[in-house]
């Protein structure tokens, strides 16, 4: 099975289950276990929550894009923002790390994402935006087809 989808959304806070809920969706005819889709849920959440929260500073006025890639099991996630940028990628994937302490934010999104998916990349460059893509190999070989 080979697929593709793209989706743009507001950057608001609402929009996070919005994309979870989407790729969620999008990858059950790969009939994942339940432990795959809380993990590939999760990881889409953080990945969002850090283009709103981080990127675009909750700038309700910008747009998360979204694409999710699926060839046979294995599964391509990417989420892109114009933002703010990373200055320092090694520096946010320290565990703990965050840029708005002020925020009482735990910086575990990095750590989360590298634990839950088998390849996590990040592309950024400051003032232009950040592009998170994850991959993972789904364990399930059954898959749902109507």
């Amino acid at each position: 099975m080979k697929n593709h989808m793209r989706i743009e959304f507001a950057s608001i806070s609402q929009n996070e289950s919005l994309a979870r809920i989407a790729v969620a969706s999008f990858i059950s005819p790969l009939n994942p276990t339940m432990d795959e889709l809380t993990d590939i849920k999760t990881v889409v959440s953080e990945a969002v929550t850090n283009a709103i929260i981080h990127g675009y500073e909750e700038n309700p006025d910008q747009y998360v894009i979204l694409e999710c890639r699926i060839e046979d099991s294995q599964i391509e996630i990417t989420i892109r923002d114009h933002g703010a940028g990373i200055e320092n990628i090694e520096e946010a994937r320290e565990p703990l790390f965050t840029s708005k302490p002020e925020w009482e934010r735990s910086g575990m999104g990095f750590t989360i994402m590298e634990n839950f998916m088998d390849q996590v990349e990040i592309q950024s460059s400051k003032d232009e935006g950040t592009t998170i893509t994850l991959s993972k190999q789904l364990t399930s070989t059954k898959a749902i087809f109507n």
